[in-house]
């Protein structure tokens, strides 16, 4: 049996869809599906090129980068050479799905902030985060705006701040663009 691949943009987001498949209960994703962390989307164009044609692949991306994922999905053979416009149906069509601003941002979004400083507090930031907060470029901003910023503002920290979140939702919750890589790899 030929497992699909999936692709994301890094190790949070590897993170992030295991942990949401095992909120929606279903089998370890790792079982179903090789996902693969490319170490950033300027990868995706290179790895499409290489990849096995027999093997299905799906992805996850930011959508900023939309531009740059047809690009690299036409290069690869996977989108007709006709298709050059920032479309994300053709692309969703190839199981490649994106996020509203990044995966921090979906995830927040669908968790609320009360549950984010929740699972910030469970892991012992809670305090960081309102020093966090306190600083004046923070005060500013929107309780979700600090929460996106204090995601990636300590080494480690991004890579388990989204599958932290997720592991707290109920399944129902889960951002879509998860909920629909995880339906592709069924």
């Amino acid at each position: 049996m030929v497992l699909p691949i999936v692709l994301v943009e890094g190790e949070s987001d590897r993170l992030a869809l295991i942990e949401a498949a095992l909120v929606r209960g279903e089998p370890s994703l790792d079982a179903r599906a090789d996902v693969v962390s490319l170490g950033g989307i300027t990868n995706l164009r290179s790895w499409l090129e290489r990849r096995d044609p027999l093997v299905p692949v799906r992805g996850l991306y930011d959508a900023a980068e939309l531009r740059y994922v047809v690009g690299a999905l036409v290069a690869s053979g996977m989108l007709p050479d006709g298709v050059s416009d920032p479309d994300p149906d053709p692309v969703a069509a190839l199981g490649f799905f994106g996020c509203d601003q990044d995966l921090e941002d979906e995830v927040i979004r669908a968790a609320g902030p009360e549950l984010v400083l929740e699972t910030l507090a469970a892991r012992g930031e809670l305090a960081l985060f309102r020093t966090f907060q306190g600083q004046p470029a923070q005060r500013v901003r929107s309780v979700e705006a600090q929460l996106h910023r204090f995601a990636a503002t300590a080494s480690g920290r991004k890579a388990r701040f989204a599958a932290d979140v997720i592991a707290a939702l109920p399944a129902e919750r889960l951002p879509d663009p998860l909920a629909r890589v995880l339906d592709a790899v069924r």
